[in-house]
């Protein structure tokens, strides 16, 4: 059995990924979990100065004004400290979908594609976990305790009846949240089933045309939605059910320390106690009583929360294996020297259409310049991709170094690329070229801008579309990225297309002093281009 479906199927291993995840979060958790503690300490000044200005109610409004403005301030403070730690638990949750996000790219890149659902709705799922529930469940394991503490310095005998009632609370808590994850689980793998359904029939859209199976896919993602809903509903019920129970034993709690309260006041208590509350105390009892339950209010508004998070999680971990799990054999890396290569028999096929490459072999040393040359389709472009995990190879394999590249599980970090099309980021020139290695300084930037032929200032502006390049400039931008990369492997396809014969021979020169002492592969029309190789293989 997988070491994935090994964590997916213990949930100890569940919790043990999501901590893992949660790692890069952990001060922004911290922060928010003591934030929402430390409101304890202004709803105590805020009962006592309440307490404070009722007993002096009979003195005047000069009296009542210290316990008046106590009050006040705690309330100004709890504002602040809530907001602050909203906050915090935001910028957890962002930091933890950030994580898992890349951990989505990371995937897609290595050739593990994941579903839809599970990519965008998984992820979002992560949000009220952190920011939400982690700073919920700290205070509710504390604040109560801590109010129940306080109380008892005004009236042992409330506070035993706060702690007595605490009971029932929490089994109904548990027995609610027991509920409602195994119906979250349902209801987030009824939506994976519609989405993923729901694109199928889309790329497959054609064929439902021409078979006139319009009315039968109608049908299915009908019938697919009609679960979901049924799930979602059953949710809901769940989690309103289980919210008129806490809520009722919240206000029974309440409604006990009141009535205790009230007769001790009255003197007509039916049994005796080994206290006397005087109008102050009872008022001050009274304040906090509340707020023994609001922490666990809180905890039991955003326990949906973790279960849609836990129900995401399964098929997240499905998908994203946590990096300590991986295999301990895995290879990561090339090292520093040029690898060899060696293609046995491949074949790349995109789906059922017809293989783009059959039965290719090729070898090449280490520190050898190929280039692979042909007519446009004949599958020049797809053996790049195949050596970087991004085409399917459906029969042969990929040897590099002697070893299987299904081994090599982060090949990426040892190639420098540059494509015929390079993805172009929001944000400046330098800030695209910096792709190729973040920790490069402005001066290899420019150095690296500048041997590609890339004119003018790093600072300038781009958007996703490469607005402000030209065609020529876009096929630059990819090879400065390349020049920049130490990297012992070079892979460039068609690197001087869309370049005049004088751009062409300057670049060249740059593609050859940047092959030195690196195994490097060229797909490419020009000859000129194939006349720097070592060996020009034609398909």
């Amino acid at each position: 059995m997988s070491t994935s479906l090994l964590a997916a199927e213990d949930p100890r291993h569940a919790r043990a990924w999501l901590r893992q995840q949660g790692r890069p979060a952990r001060t922004s958790l911290l922060r928010a979990a003591a934030l929402t503690v430390l409101d304890a300490v202004p709803a105590v000044g805020f009962a006592a100065g309440l307490a404070w200005a009722i007993s002096s109610f009979d003195r005047g409004p000069t009296a009542m004004a210290p316990g008046l403005a106590l009050a006040l301030v705690s309330l100004g403070t709890r504002g602040l400290l809530a907001g602050h730690a909203l906050m915090a638990g935001g910028r957890a949750a962002g930091e933890v979908k950030a994580s898992v996000r890349a951990s989505v790219l990371e995937s897609l890149f290595r050739g593990r594609p994941v579903p839809l659902a599970t990519a965008m709705e998984g992820v979002e799922a992560l949000d009220g976990r952190y920011a939400r529930f982690e700073p919920a469940r700290v205070s509710a394991s504390v604040t109560p305790l801590l109010m129940i503490g306080v109380t008892a310095v005004a009236s042992p005998v409330a506070s035993g009846i706060l702690l007595f009632t605490l009971i029932p609370f929490a089994l109904g808590m548990a027995l609610a949240g027991a509920a409602a994850a195994g119906e979250s689980r349902r209801q987030f793998a009824a939506l994976s089933r519609l989405s993923g359904l729901f694109i199928d029939r889309v790329r497959a859209l054609p064929a439902v045309l021409a078979f006139q199976a319009e009315a039968r896919v109608a049908r299915d993602v009908a019938v697919a939605s009609d679960e979901l809903q049924r799930r979602t509903a059953r949710v809901l019920r769940v989690a309103f059910a289980s919210s008129a129970v806490l809520e009722f034993f919240s206000a029974l709690s309440v409604a006990l320390v009141a009535l205790y309260c009230g007769f001790n006041l009255l003197r007509l208590l039916p049994f005796p106690v080994p206290e006397t509350l005087d109008l102050g105390r009872a008022f001050f009892v009274l304040a906090l009583a509340p707020e023994v339950y609001a922490p666990l209010r809180r905890l039991a508004a955003a326990y949906h929360d973790r279960q849609a998070a836990e129900a995401a999680q399964h098929a997240l971990e499905h998908a994203l294996p946590a990096a300590s799990l991986e295999p301990a054999g895995a290879q990561t890396a090339l090292g520093e020297r040029p690898p060899a290569l060696h293609f046995e028999a491949v074949t790349v096929r995109y789906g059922s259409s017809p293989p783009a490459v059959v039965g290719f072999d090729l070898e090449i040393r280490p520190g050898q310049t190929v280039v692979l040359t042909g007519a446009s389709g004949s599958g020049k472009s797809s053996l790049l991709h195949a050596l970087l995990g991004l085409a399917p190879v459906t029969e042969g394999r990929i040897l590099v170094d002697g070893r299987p590249l299904s081994e090599l599980d982060a090949l990426a970090g040892s190639v420098a690329w540059a494509s015929q099309a390079p993805v172009i980021l929001p944000g400046t020139l330098g800030d695209n070229i910096a792709v190729a290695d973040r920790a490069a300084c402005r001066r290899r930037l420019m150095a690296a801008a500048a041997a590609a032929g890339l004119s003018g200032n790093l600072d300038r502006l781009l958007d996703e579309r490469g607005g402000g390049l030209s065609g020529g400039e876009i096929r630059r931008l990819g090879l400065a990225r390349a020049l920049l990369k130490a990297a012992p492997l070079l892979l460039l396809d068609e690197p001087t297309a869309d370049l005049d014969r004088d751009s062409e021979r300057a670049l060249i020169d740059v593609i050859r002093r940047a092959a030195a002492g690196r195994t490097t592969l060229i797909a490419t029309h020009s000859a000129a281009v194939a006349a720097i190789a070592d060996r020009v293989v034609r398909l």
